[in-house]
Parts: C-alpha cells; sequence; structure tokens
C-alpha cells in the first residue's frame, strides 16, 4: 500500500508575502534586491487585480473607445472619415495585448529570477509567525498581507439570480452588450460608461446618490455633462432594489423620489465598490486583528496586534488605488529595512477618473478643506478655454481650481484634457512642501495644457499684485534712474 500523504516543505524567511499585486510585488522585489530571503504566495494570477482585471484592462478598452470618437469628431477638424464599426474581439485582442505585454514584470520567472521562493497556492496563517499552504510550511521573521480586493456584491434582492459581470469578467464578455446597465456612478461605472458608449452600445448608470461623490462636485458636474452630451445616461438618486430578468436581458428595479423605476438592458455591470480580500487567511490564528475594511493597522501600516505582519495596499484598509499600494511598500521597505519613520500618510494621495475629461484629485477638495478650515480657504481657477494648446486641440471643457490656505496647497482638483498628468505638478508641489507661489516661478513651455496650473497659481497673486499700493510703489520705483 501506497503512502499518499503529501510531504509539507518547510521554509524559514526573512520575509513572507501574501498576495502578488502591486504593493506585495514591490515589497517583495524590494527585499530580494537587499539580498533577504523572501517567500512570495500567490494563488491566482501575478500582477493582481490592476494588471489582469483592473488598470491595465480598463484603460486599454478606453484607449480603443477614444480612437472610435476620434473618428466621430474627425468633421470638426476637417477631416472626413467613416462612422466607426466596433469589432468586439478585435477590441479584446487589443486589451490581452496590453496585459500581455506588461505581464513579463509581474511574472513568477522574473522574481525567481530575483531570488523570490514563488510558491502559488493559497496561504493562511497557522499562528502569528508561521504561514502555511497545501503544501508548505514558512516561518518568518516578517509578514506582509497585501492580497487586494474584489468587487462588492451588493444584497439587492434578485442580484443572485441573474446573469451579471464585474470588472473581473467585464472585459472577456463573449457578445458586445446591446444596453449595458452600470449600477455604480463611481469612477469604474462612469469610465465604462463613457468606454462603452463610444463603442456603440447604450449605457445607462444607476447610482444611489451623486455620481462622482468623492470628486469635487462642479468639477464632476463637467464630467458627467460631458458624458450625457454623448449618450449616457446617468441616473442619479436612484435606488436599485430589486434585479429580474425580463425578455431574455435583465430589469433594474429602483426607487427615486418614492416611486418606481425600471431600467432594461441587455447586459448588467456591478461596479457599486470594492471589498478587502481577506478569505480564508486565518488571521485570528496569526493574533492579526481586522475589521471589514481591514487589518487594524496604524499610519505605519504595522498590525496593531501582531508585530510581524504589516498591511499593505487595500489590505490595509486605506485609499483603494494601485498607486497607494506601490506607495505603501516604499513605507514599509523604508521602515522595516532602513528604520526610518516614513508614515502612510506623509504624502498627499491623487486621484484619477479617465473619464474624458478626466477629473483629477490630490489631497482635500474644497468642500472638505472649508470644513476642516473653515473661512481662511481660498481657491483660485484658470478654465481650459483660455489655454492656447486646448484651444488649438478643440479640447477647452474643463478647469485647474487650486485649494489654498495661508499660501500653502491644501489641495487641487482638475477637469479637463489630460488632466491626471496635469495634476502630477501639484503632487510634486505638495509633496516637498512648495507653496502656491512656487508653482508660479517656473518657466513652462508654450504652448502646454499644463499652464494651466501657473496660471492658477498666478492668478490667486493678481489682485494683490495690481493693487493701488502695488501701483504707487512701482510709480515710485521708475523715479530711480
Amino acid at each position: 500500500m501506497h503512502d499518499t500523504k503529501v510531504q509539507v516543505k518547510d521554509y524559514k524567511a526573512d520575509l513572507v508575502v501574501i498576495g502578488g499585486g502591486s504593493g506585495g510585488l514591490s515589497a517583495a522585489a524590494g527585499a530580494a534586491m537587499f539580498g533577504l530571503n523572501v517567500v512570495l504566495y500567490e494563488q491566482a494570477e501575478m500582477g493582481g487585480d490592476c494588471l489582469n482585471y483592473g488598470c491595465v484592462p480598463s484603460k486599454a478598452l478606453l484607449s480603443a473607445a477614444k480612437a472610435a470618437q476620434s473618428a466621430r469628431e474627425a468633421a470638426k477638424y476637417g477631416i472626413g472619415v467613416s462612422a466607426p464599426v466596433t469589432d468586439w474581439a478585435a477590441v479584446k485582442a487589443h486589451v490581452r495585448h496590453a496585459i500581455d505585454t506588461i505581464a513579463p514584470v509581474d511574472s513568477q520567472e522574473r522574481f525567481e529570477g530575483l531570488g523570490v521562493t514563488v510558491i502559488r497556492e493559497h496561504a493562511r496563517f497557522a499562528d502569528p509567525d508561521t504561514v502555511v499552504s497545501a503544501n508548505t510550511r514558512t516561518r518568518a521573521r516578517r509578514i506582509v498581507v497585501a492580497t487586494g480586493s474584489t468587487a462588492f456584491i451588493p444584497p439587492i434582492e434578485g442580484l443572485k439570480t441573474v446573469p451579471y459581470v464585474t470588472n473581473e469578467t467585464l472585459f472577456s464578455m463573449p457578445d458586445f452588450p446591446e444596453h449595458l446597465v452600470i449600477l455604480g456612478g463611481g469612477p469604474i461605472g462612469l469610465e465604462m460608461a463613457q468606454a462603452f458608449t463610444r463603442l456603440g452600445a447604450r449605457t445607462t448608470v444607476i447610482e444611489m446618490g451623486l455620481a462622482l461623490g468623492k470628486s469635487d462636485p462642479a468639477h464632476a458636474a463637467i464630467a458627467i455633462g460631458a458624458l450625457r452630451d454623448e449618450g449616457v445616461t446617468v441616473l442619479e438618486g436612484h435606488k436599485a432594489v430589486r434585479v429580474s430578468s425580463e425578455n431574455g436581458g435583465i430589469r433594474v428595479h429602483t426607487e427615486h423620489d418614492g416611486a418606481e423605476v425600471p431600467v432594461d438592458g441587455s447586459h448588467l455591470l456591478v461596479a457599486v465598490g470594492r471589498r478587502t480580500m481577506l478569505d480564508g487567511l486565518d488571521l485570528e490564528a496569526g493574533k492579526v486583528e481586522f475589521d471589514r475594511k481591514g487589518i487594524v493597522v496604524g499610519d505605519t501600516l504595522r498590525s496593531r496586534s501582531n508585530r510581524r505582519v504589516w498591511a499593505l495596499g487595500d489590505s490595509a484598509g486605506r485609499e483603494q488605488f494601485t498607486h497607494v499600494a506601490g506607495w505603501h511598500a516604499s513605507v514599509f521597505a523604508r521602515r522595516a529595512f532602513f528604520k526610518q519613520r516614513t508614515k502612510a500618510d506623509s504624502l498627499p494621495i491623487p486621484a484619477v477618473t479617465y473619464t474624458s475629461p478626466e477629473v483629477a484629485q490630490v489631497a482635500l477638495t474644497e468642500a472638505e478643506a472649508r470644513e476642516k478650515f473653515g473661512d481662511s480657504v481660498e481657491t483660485s481657477s484658470f478654465p481650459f478655454h483660455e489655454n492656447d494648446r486646448a484651444i488649438a486641440e478643440g479640447k477647452t471643457l474643463g478647469e485647474a481650481k487650486l485649494v489654498i490656505r495661508k499660501g500653502k496647497l491644501l489641495g487641487a482638483s482638475i477637469v479637463g484634457e489630460g488632466a491626471g498628468d496635469i495634476l502630477q505638478i501639484i503632487s510634486l508641489a505638495m509633496s516637498n512642501g512648495l507653496k502656491v507661489q512656487d508653482l508660479t516661478n517656473f518657466i513652462s513651455p508654450y504652448p502646454t495644457r499644463a499652464e494651466v496650473v501657473k496660471r492658477a497659481a498666478s492668478a490667486h497673486f493678481t489682485e494683490a499684485l495690481f493693487s493701488k499700493s502695488a501701483k504707487r510703489l512701482v510709480g515710485l520705483l521708475q523715479r530711480i534712474p
């Protein structure tokens, strides 16, 4: 009789990383390059949600949709083209190509080349310093949990009985949707609504509150207005209460102002938010405290109940962005390996919604700043329709707004073409303690859209610069030979 018992392999590591997404891979790579013994557990796709189901495929889809929209808008530039026709299979191939091109950077082979032991199995805690999987047992000096998040599925009546997609299945849908109904008016919902509209589908967004509710309200309204002008139906203040199958499609029963409003479509996308993935980790065995947001950590990202454990990215229960996960990995490396005192909240966090126009935000919105500091808050803006590059390209919708208190930048919001790229000037300034005046003291190449930042900063000083006292001073100085 043969013994079929699996032999468990034992490891000892300086660092165990659970999760092969942005935060986990960055932490593992850094530790390995410092010469530490690293074991990485990932049961699903290397690269995590961002590469396989989120940032990369969504931006690839948006690029295809932008190409279609460019064809529709070509006439205003004096160019005649035929109406765009979407080949859904070819669009999906473009999306797949983007993923496949980036994938080697996150691959198992690359990390094993760095010296990381990569185990493609589900990991869980056995005790406070031990992680186990089906075939391994690893004792570690430090343990990083970076398991990311997945689409939150709300408890709506009937939702379990009808077919729907999330960001994990949207980009591989066999058939192009005739009418895509989207639950959720956040960044994912609106980006995909505009993309599928531009590709030729009808789209309806159902949002219980305000669409883009975390953005500057005025800038959100500009973006939502642009989407509506392109044909996207955005239903704000509509609560989805029930979902059913109707005539081979789906019907979302919503409530609005006390009345029932049904919304019919061919396909349903659920995009109402994300939930942290901590399932099956046996955190209790690891003495790791957690709540519904994630592992309970402070701004050091270290578990408050088990000092060996750190949480990065979505697992830390903070902002759910890929770039934040990367920053968390940097905070971890600085604190764990170099004993620096860097904190997760030591830099302002930027966020971008990649609609056209884009909506970009860093640190506080005007409303958040006024709630915190009251009437001492000022704003200074500059519109895109006065920017020469925007005029030349016919993309004049939007503005840049700086949020200021006593000469200090509290935040900024930009809506317009390329807003996410333009925002980085302000992110750099805020991260390095620069003030509003510093944003006026550089030469901006002409003509560029990013000049709106300098013009918005300059506008803050216009009244003082050309005041009566300033004019008197200039007059006096002119008497000096």
